[in-house]
């Protein structure tokens, strides 16, 4: 099926944290609220946009964990009881319902529970279809303070498998994959959305936005070369409800061209003007030409491979015991890491 262009747009949005919320009733009245409130604005882009570029908007990318923020000092399971969305909750029914109203796929970011694996939370990109449904759910592999499917991998590849951890929706608007904050930073992330078929990586971030070039936005170009795809970046445009200074998480959203040059980019405050349009179809078809620049097609991973197998990094299954997720303290994190950094020293890496 050939796609015709279209619009997408990172939505810079400000994020509301549910730490001032004066229990869990308020904090999930709070979220459906915010979740309400952006339907308005992104209808009002995308009319702007409409006119502006004469392309239908079809997607639209929202920053990092919009809803909730960050959870700081609360404890794993206080969190996800607090605000993790339930795969069937009603906070997922009111994103399907703004996708469904307006006509176009929704990409974003929230602290989701699991009935598999009580107590855990797992910070979930998500996309949610213009029928309302969600197409597809990416937890977050590498982070410093949350629990990552890799600390409980046997368990959670028997629940998921290999498919359910890196994740890819084909769509009418091409192939669609999330990579969540930080993880824009790592290549391996992107570039394995890539070897599955992605074009799209939709990216929520919550981040410094400065004039100089930081280390994720230098990543987002060198992710979208790499990969041969197109990144959409929304950042946050502050977080509210916090006593960290407004702006310290504000601007910069973009979208990055296959070719690694941005092609929209955003100042700072709550904006729709990180927007472009995504030609699928000339995607692939520089995709399927043999040429110096074709990364995808010069890319060897089995060259690769016995360096990664025999590297010493975090292992899976830290979160294990007898095959039963253990729900960690937010001290084992920081454990973990100088374990790591303990075993590279020895080995001589570092």
């Amino acid at each position: 099926m050939n796609v015709a262009p279209y619009a997408a747009v990172a939505m810079q949005l400000t994020a509301r944290s549910t730490e001032r919320c004066a229990d869990t009733a308020a904090a999930r009245a709070q979220i459906l609220s915010h979740i309400g409130e952006i339907e308005g604005a992104i209808r009002t882009a995308a009319i702007f946009i409409e006119q502006y570029a004469g392309r239908p908007v079809k997607l639209a990318v929202l920053p990092e964990y919009l809803f909730t923020s960050y959870p700081g000092r609360v404890g794993i399971a206080e969190f996800a009881e607090r605000v993790g969305f339930a795969a069937d909750g009603p906070e997922y029914a009111a994103l399907g319902g703004v996708a469904q109203r307006l006509g176009l796929f929704l990409a974003g970011n929230a602290y989701e529970s699991d009935r598999h694996f009580p107590g855990f939370y797992f910070q979930t990109s998500f996309i949610v279809a213009p029928s309302g449904s969600v197409v597809l759910r990416y937890r977050r592999l590498l982070s410093m303070f949350a629990p990552s499917p890799h600390d409980i991998w046997d368990a959670y590849l028997d629940h998921y498998g290999i498919d359910g951890v890196f994740p890819v929706a084909r769509t009418e608007i091409g192939n669609l994959a999330c990579v969540a904050s930080e993880e824009i930073l790592y290549p391996e992330i992107a570039r394995a959305f890539a070897f599955r078929g992605a074009e799209v990586l939709c990216h929520s971030s919550s981040e410094i936005g400065s004039p100089l070039a930081t280390a994720k936005d230098v990543a987002k170009r060198a992710r979208a070369w790499e990969s041969m795809a197109y990144v959409v970046s929304a950042n946050t445009a502050g977080i509210s409800g916090t006593v960290m200074p407004l702006a310290s998480a504000d601007g910069n959203s973009q979208v990055v061209g296959p070719d690694g040059k941005i092609l929209a980019q955003s100042l700072s405050g709550e904006t729709y003007t990180a927007f472009a349009t995504l030609d699928i179809e000339a995607l692939r078809a520089t995709r399927r030409t043999p040429a110096m620049t074709n990364s995808l097609a010069r890319q060897r991973p089995s060259l690769f491979a016995p360096v990664y197998t025999a590297a010493n990094g975090q292992a899976g299954n830290a979160m294990l015991r007898d095959g039963e997720a253990q729900v960690p303290e937010r001290g084992d994190f920081h454990r973990m890491q100088q374990a790591v950094i303990d075993t590279l020293a020895k080995a001589g890496a570092i």
